[in-house]
């Protein structure tokens, strides 16, 4: 295996570059913390994938290549790297890709193309609204005038305008703050500000550690989120074999992520510093985001539904979809889907197979290798309830939208012998307001009456 060390000029600026007629110099702008795209950045180079690769192509064409790393909080400065020829690969979400080919085809000249897709949620569950425990915000109509920091340009802050617009605010009418995931997430535990819009894995993050609950699932608003990779056309037009053999290594890291999935996530937590129950929320069977490589019809759609948004806010003046998008480099790369991974196996406490993907939970337990699978959210609630173990956590899917979350941190309802979970206080109340009958649990409640 070709050493990782040749890629550790991590951070390092400068263009890329055939520094000599033998050597190729690539550099990959991604985001550690951004679980959506840990197969193109922090499980991709932290595996070693993409130097394999690019060893292979070295014995086949006798260059040498060297890879290196640069890490960003978010996809904006990814953009203006690329605009500048200082990066050749990024991964972003799905408003920053928009905003990194609006401007590149703007600044005239070959531009830039998305080539393949990290994760996504067709719902729109990666990004997510947070508020401190004590806030007394129950929807997202209630941040109306309060202070909300977000990412301007994200496609967080974009489920964030979208979704406030539907709840009947303006965006004028919260507070704005312009700020870095990490800045917004201190500044939420300070009290600084009222709430907290972010993609992944911060949400998760602010209530894995007691700071804060979650107010708004973006699932509710329905609408896909996607991040993927996009390339510099000059950079791939001259080297198109490195953009194939990267796509090849980002395969390879999915399929590493889907088939172990539990493994991946410590790796990526070991990487980060985030916890490795928040990572595995995200990345495990089940999980918030589906990984995988292709250029699904479905997302390509929401993105050309997103342009004219993006327009009417005045973050984006023009982009040529169609060309954009350029799905040769997939196709030629060789690369074929791999399955998303899916929560199997038998629940020992009930006893009976795990089939339901959208009522499957996981319990791990603290010194276990894997997680123990449980059939529906009863089964789930009765093993927490017989114990077995140190819990690390459990996770059930909202019984409306699907969305993967901490089952202490849910908002439950009992309806009947089913014990429903509910991401936010919004969609239980919905829930209750269908069904009479049904009644509102705490955790400890359900628990007792699983």
């Amino acid at each position: 295996m070709l050493s990782v060390a040749v890629a550790l000029a991590a951070g390092a600026a400068g263009c890329s570059s055939a520094g000599d007629s033998g050597t190729v110099e690539v550099v990959v702008g991604y985001q550690s913390k951004t679980i959506n795209t840990v197969t193109a950045g922090t499980l991709l180079r932290a595996r070693g994938y993409f130097e394999q690769q690019l060893a292979e192509l070295g014995r086949q064409d006798g260059r040498h290549y060297k890879v290196v790393w640069q890490d960003y909080d978010a996809g904006a400065p990814i953009t203006a790297q690329m605009l500048a020829d200082k990066i050749d690969i990024g991964s972003m979400g799905d408003y920053p890709l928009l905003i990194n080919g609006s401007r590149a085809q703007a600044a005239g000249g070959p531009g830039t193309r998305l080539v393949s897709v990290t994760g996504y949620n067709l719902l729109g569950a990666l990004n997510s609204v947070v508020v401190p425990r004590s806030s007394s915000a129950h929807t997202l109509a209630d941040l109306k005038g309060k202070k909300v920091s977000s990412s301007v340009g994200s496609a967080s802050d974009g489920t964030l305008v979208q979704a406030l617009a539907k709840a009947g605010v303006a965006e004028s009418e919260v507070q704005k703050q312009n700020q870095q995931p990490a800045v917004g997430a201190s500044a939420l535990k300070a009290g600084s500000v009222d709430a907290l819009a972010q993609f992944v894995a911060w949400p998760a993050a602010v209530v894995f550690a007691g700071d804060g609950r979650l107010l708004y699932d973006g699932a509710a608003l329905g609408r896909p989120t996607l991040h993927g990779v996009v390339v510099r056309q000059k950079f791939g037009s001259a080297h198109p074999k490195v953009v194939q053999a990267f796509l090849r290594a980002q395969d390879t890291a999915t399929r590493d992520l889907n088939e172990h999935p539990l493994a991946a996530a410590q790796t990526v937590a070991e990487a980060t510093g985030l916890p490795p129950e928040v990572v595995y929320l995200y990345n495990g069977p089940n999980g918030i985001a589906t990984f995988a490589t292709a250029l699904d019809p479905r997302l390509l759609t929401a993105l050309r539904e997103d342009v004219p948004f993006l327009t009417s806010v005045g973050v984006l003046k023009a982009l040529d979809v169609e060309r954009f998008v350029d799905p040769s480099y997939l196709k030629d790369s060789g690369v074929t889907d791999a399955q998303p991974a899916r929560i199997t196996g038998t629940d020992a406490v009930c006893g009976r197979p795990v089939t339901d993907p959208a009522l499957a939970g996981e319990l791990w337990y603290q010194g276990e290798q894997s997680t123990r699978p449980a059939a529906d959210p009863n089964c789930l609630l009765k093993a927490v309830k017989a114990g077995g173990g140190t819990l690390r956590t459990a996770y059930v899917p909202d019984a409306a939208t699907g969305t993967r979350w901490f089952a202490d941190q849910d908002w439950w309802v009992q309806d009947g012998a089913a014990l429903k979970p509910f991401t936010t206080e919004d969609g239980a109340k919905a829930y209750l307001a269908a069904h009479p009958s049904a009644r509102q649990l705490t955790y400890q409640q359900a628990l007792d009456a699983a």
